[in-house]
This record gives C-alpha cells, structure tokens and sequence, in this order.
C-alpha cells in the first residue's frame, strides 16, 4: 500500500519515460521507484545501486512483486563467465526470450563498468539508486553509465543529488534527456572562477557566490522528468534534537597541530607532511586516539538501556567502540560486514553504521537516537546518516548525540556540515591550521 504522497508523485511523471525522484531520505523512494519501473513495462529492468543496497533491492522486490508481476529477479554481481554467455551469443536473448516475464538485473556501481555485457542490452529500463554516485564523468562507473548504456527508459533515485553542488548535477541532467553539453550547462548555472597555483590555472567554484540562476536550473529539470519533495511538504514527523558531547582537547592534539609529528605511547607514529595527511591525523586524534572521547562514549552507553545507532569512520574506532560495550548485543554495518541480527531482535541493541556503507538507504526508525562518535567530512553522508531514524515509521522525538573535542577541527567540521558543505583541505588550512 503506497502513501498518497508516493501515489500523487508517481501520477506527476506519469507521462515521463526519464525522470528522477529526488525526494528526501526516507519518503519511500524504493517504493516509487520499483512502482515507476514496473509501470514503465519493458521486458528487461537493470537496476544500479550502492553494494550494500543489493540485498534489500533484492528482498524488496522479492517480498512485493514476484508473485504478481511474474518477475525474474537476478543479482548479477555474482554471475560468472557462463552467466553472461548468454549475452555475448545473442544481445536481444533476455529481450525475445520468455516476453511473459519481466527481468530485473541488479548490480553495484563499482561493478557494472566491469560488464561490458550490459552495454549490449536494448529497449530497457535502468534505474540508479543514489544517483548522486555519478556526479563526476570522469569516473569509470559514470562514463559507462552515460555513455556506454543504451535504456529506452531512465529512472534516478536521490535525496541529495548533488549535495548542493550544482556543478555535479549535469550527468544526471543528461540521462534525463536534457540535450544540453557541459560547457553550456556551466556558462548558464555556474559561476567560476581561476586560482593561480604556482604557474598553473585551475577552475574552482566562487565559493562565495557559485550559483546562477537556480530557479532556472530547476524548472529545466523539472521539464526534463525531475520531481522534488522535501519531508515536511508531506509528513508531520517527530521533533529532531541535536545535542553537542563536548569533551576536552588533549595536549597531543595541540602539539600535532603546532608540530605536523607525534609519537604515541604504543610507539605509532602521527605525521602531518601533507594537508590532507595532517588533517586526516588530527581527525583521528579526535576520535580512537582521544581516551576523553572515549571514556564519555562509554557514559553515553550506560546512561540508556534504549537501541542506539553509532556513526564511525575508521576500522579502529569500531575495534576500541565495540569493547566498551560490554554484554549489549551489538550490529555492524561496514563495507565487510552486513549485520542487522541484533538491531532487529534487541531492545537494547548497540548498531555501528560507517558512513560510507550504511549512511545512505538504510532503514533503522526502530531506534531514535544516533552517536556520532566522529562526523564524516562530506556532507551527503550527514545529512542522509539523520534520515536512518527520522523516517515514516518513527513515532518518537529524535536524538542525535555529537561528540566533540572542544576546540578542535571537529568544531570546525560540523559547523561546515551545518551549512550543507563539504569539509576541504583548504578549509582545514584555513580554520584549523592557521587559527
């Protein structure tokens, strides 16, 4: 049974055989987006998402549609050689064989670049989930994407298509069919500018006016099949609370910032030889490095009995994290492991989510408050790591926990990820290091 809201977006592309569903993070974009798909009625479906998508993709059109759609579902990153013989022989074979049946090929982005099978397929319909994961043509999955496929039919799936970057928004703007080139696109919607490193221009976005006409953009996208919708233009969801952790900046902390070197006591050794290598080190001394962080993570833990939801970064931090939790059952997210046994069957379950592989997609509203032990530096992966738990199905205010060394550049990160950027070099340079 689909919302009205769904139902009212799918009625407002009815007529579009390209478009994109860039609604916010947790309005049932799965759901629309298979719907629009099935609607659509081409014989061969190729769905592209994020590899810890798969499973669910798979589940989800298992569990709503085989049975009365008469669906051939196949999760292609595990074929073989013979699997995709089939392809090689004969091009149109899942196009002319079985018409009663519908296929649904899914694979992940990192992978389909690999297959140069799937440029052999016609007259389908290809759906990205998370579009947002073809923003630069210079990628290899984006190139093959947009230049190599051939669908009849395109369906984009996103909450952030862009994060606020309008610069990266022209890839999706040509699968939706927008016969616009990039020198064009940039001239109309992009204000550039040229900084000089030694002899050497290079283009940047004007960081302090990078935007023209916007509104613009947006009703050509939305001419071009694009629907948007924000959460609260559809639902009444509980109240959001975000509370700062602040914990003491460590005296190694600031001898690494004034030094770029730092030997701790187990013998490793922190060196800061570049802006990106000191910024990373400084980051991590903020985290698994920092004993205050970690000593109140741990109070954090034995203040409630209720489900929690823990944001990390680094393989380290989830080794030192998952010992302070003592006997409470414990789930892991990370691009290794896939495991929700504890989240589902737990009341007072501890679920760590890295950013990277969980912060996008996942659904967790049975938990309404989330640890960010350390933030990420992209903001797409904060604001779609919010929308976990504040989600349909959440009854319960929200609470999202923020630890923070006080002072330092994590201060300094989550009032950048606050204003819907994305944490750079150049603004560790400029806030951090020269402070």
């Amino acid at each position: 049974m689909l919302y009205q809201h769904q139902i009212d977006g799918l009625n407002r592309l009815k007529n579009y055989n390209r478009c994109a569903f860039y609604w916010d993070m947790g309005l049932g974009k799965t759901f629309v987006g298979a719907e629009k798909m099935l609607q659509l009625g081409s014989s061969v479906n190729l769905l592209i998402c994020q590899k810890s998508k798969i499973k669910d993709w798979v589940n989800h059109f298992v569990q709503h549609y085989v049975l009365s759609e008469n669906l051939m579902i196949y999760d292609v990153t595990k074929w073989k050689k013979d699997d995709w013989q089939m392809f090689s022989n004969d091009p149109n074979f899942i196009n002319n064989y079985h018409k009663a049946k519908k296929y649904v090929l899914i694979i992940n982005y990192e992978l389909c670049w690999r297959r140069p099978e799937l440029a052999k397929l016609t007259n389908f319909t290809l759906m990205l989930d998370e579009s947002s994961c073809i923003q630069h043509i210079s990628a290899k999955q984006t190139k093959f994407i947009v230049n190599k496929l051939k669908p009849l039919n395109v369906i984009l799936l996103s909450g952030t298509p862009c994060a606020g970057k309008y610069e990266d928004l022209w890839t999706q703007a040509k699968l939706l069919g927008w016969d616009i080139s990039k020198p064009t696109y940039e001239k109309h919607y992009i204000n550039y500018k040229t900084l000089w490193i030694g002899n050497v221009p290079r283009k940047i976005v004007d960081k302090d006016n990078p935007y023209k006409n916007v509104e613009r953009l947006k009703n050509k996208l939305r001419e071009h099949g694009a629907d948007f919708l924000k959460t609260e233009d559809v639902l009444d969801l509980p109240e959001q609370n975000f509370i700062p952790v602040m914990v003491p900046e460590s005296k190694e902390y600031r001898k690494f910032i004034k030094t770029g070197y730092l030997k701790l006591e187990d013998g490793t050794e922190l060196i800061g030889d570049t802006t990106f290598n000191k910024r990373l080190r400084s980051r991590q001394l903020c985290g698994m490095y920092s004993q205050d962080k970690l000593n109140a993570f741990r109070d954090l833990l034995q203040s409630t009995n209720d489900r929690l939801i823990v944001f990390y970064n680094f393989t380290e931090e989830l080794r030192k994290l998952t010992l302070l939790c003592g006997n409470r059952p414990i789930s892991i997210i990370n691009g290794e492991t896939k495991d929700l046994t504890a989240y589902d069957n737990c009341s007072d379950s501890v679920t760590f989510v890295q950013y990277q592989a969980g912060a996008m997609g996942l659904n967790l509203q049975k938990a309404n408050k989330i640890i960010y032990f350390t933030l990420p530096e992209r903001s797409d992966l904060f604001e779609q790591s919010k929308k976990r738990i504040h989600r349909i199905g959440q009854n319960n205010p929200c609470f999202y926990y923020i630890m923070m060394c006080e002072g330092s550049v994590e201060e300094v990160i989550y009032e950048t990820l606050k204003l819907r950027k994305d944490f750079t070099d150049e603004l560790f340079e400029e806030k951090v290091v020269r402070k």
